[in-house]
């Protein structure tokens, strides 16, 4: 079971509603000038500064996210796949997806709380998700429809999946004292290779 701070905790138990909203903030290659860039989205209805772990954070409010399906909360080293949409008409997000290359950015989605009887912020955001943009898909919709921006999000358990393939090579393993374990590696079929002075006998 997840732990929250006194607040959230409160919150949740009370009976008086929940009032919720998604912060999507997404770290992308400006393909401009080469330089990591940020990009926060929210829900709300205004652009507005949160507090994330101790460093401020602006996100873009006014419909630049627009749903979000059941988060699936579990244990383990699986890939969780997640799919956000996104308004494509928001500034912000035409920011991420045309000017930025989102393709493989880190993302992360914060839940805020907020009280239903002022409004106040009840705690610092907590986390839900946290990985990397694996897809982006704009539909352009028929006459009276609404355009949306599709991303499927993976999991950061995406990085376990990642090999280090300039390790893998015989060319790459040669350049380390000479190492010749991988010789045989794009070799198909049984190949004879023994240690040592004298050969092995299977």
């Amino acid at each position: 079971m997840r732990d929250f701070d006194t607040n959230t905790a409160a919150y949740f138990q009370g009976r008086a509603g929940t009032v919720m909203r998604l912060l999507v903030w997404a770290e992308a290659l400006n393909r401009s000038t080469g330089v990591i860039e940020a990009v926060g989205l929210w829900n709300g209805l205004e652009d507005r500064v949160f507090t994330i772990l101790g460093a401020s954070r602006t996100y873009f409010g006014a419909g630049s996210v627009i749903a979000m399906d059941p988060l699936v909360l579990q244990t383990g080293t699986a890939v969780r796949m997640q799919r956000l949409t996104l308004s494509p008409l928001s500034p912000a997000v035409v920011t991420l997806i045309r000017t930025y290359d989102a393709r493989f950015a880190p993302v992360q989605i914060h839940r805020a709380l907020f009280s239903t009887e002022d409004g106040a912020l009840v705690a610092e955001p907590h986390r839900l998700f946290e990985g990397f943009i694996d897809e982006v898909a704009i539909t352009t919709p028929e006459e009276g429809g609404e355009a949306t921006c599709d991303l499927t999000l993976a999991s950061s358990a995406r990085r376990l999946t990642q090999v280090l393939a300039l390790k893998k090579s015989d060319a790459t393993q040669r350049l380390r004292s000479d190492d010749r374990i991988r010789r045989y590696a794009d070799v198909s079929g049984a190949v004879d290779v023994w240690w040592g002075q004298r050969r092995g006998k299977d």
